[in-house]
């Protein structure tokens, strides 16, 4: 993998990788979707209510998951310092922290008829808001430094320590009473019906590729930023 993180040889699969993953994505998120709120049934108990699932779940998901890939991303500009390293975790704190509002919107959006409140400050919904918090940190941490690409050895020490969150999102809802339900789906199999379950296959396929597109335009824009600068600095420095 050493050989990928040269700038060169990733912005060569990145170009045409990126459009591939964004197509891909939103056709399955297009079909997931039509199929949760058009063709499968209202849930038995929930209702209609329930068809938000096709989204919360990928955005819990991926907001959850970007930390993680951001996580090791600081670990590897700790350890190996690889060029690329900062470069990713810049890239994806921003759609990490969006997903991650989104997860907490829809989960307020369904937890209203649910609950009968829009919010309550249980282990899994503070947990959430906590990673949330944590995104716009690092945003704000790398941020300040003039350094357009890599990010600090703090930041990326913030970035590792941060991941303690998210065991402890998986968790809440063992380690505290909570109104939020168990999770539905695990390595054991799946709480919720095979029609009901088919079109959330598609919407988190198709998020998941578009975060990866995300990224990958985020990470070409940053370097082509770092480039720009370092060529108006070798001008200044001409002239």
């Amino acid at each position: 993998m050493h050989r990928f993180a040269n700038p060169t040889r990733f912005l060569s699969i990145a170009r045409p990788l990126t459009p591939a993953l964004l197509g891909i994505g939103l056709a399955a998120i297009l079909w997931g979707c039509y199929a949760g709120l058009a063709i499968v049934p209202p849930e038995a108990r929930q209702g209609d209510s329930a068809r938000i699932l096709y989204i919360h779940v990928p955005a819990a998901w991926l907001g959850m998951g970007g930390w993680m890939a951001l996580a090791i991303a600081g670990l590897v500009q700790l350890v190996w310092r690889h060029p690329l390293a900062g470069v990713s975790a810049r890239a994806i704190a921003v759609p990490g922290a969006l997903f991650t509002a989104i997860c907490l919107a829809t989960g307020s959006i369904w937890g209203k008829p649910t609950w009968g409140t829009w919010w309550e400050w249980d282990g899994r919904m503070t947990s959430m808001l906590v990673l949330l918090f944590l995104y716009l940190g690092f945003i704000a941490f790398v941020n300040q430094g003039e350094e357009r690409a890599a990010i600090s050895r703090a930041a990326a020490i913030y970035a590792v320590v941060g991941a303690i969150n998210i065991p402890i999102i998986n968790r809440s809802v063992v380690w505290w009473n909570s109104l939020h339900q168990p999770a539905s789906i695990t390595t054991g199999g799946s709480a919720i019906e095979p029609e009901l379950l088919w079109p959330l296959g598609f919407t988190v396929l198709g998020f998941s590729l578009l975060f990866g597109a995300f990224v990958l335009m985020r990470m070409r824009a940053i370097l082509a930023d770092a480039k720009v600068e370092a060529r108006l600095r070798r001008l200044a420095a001409e002239g």
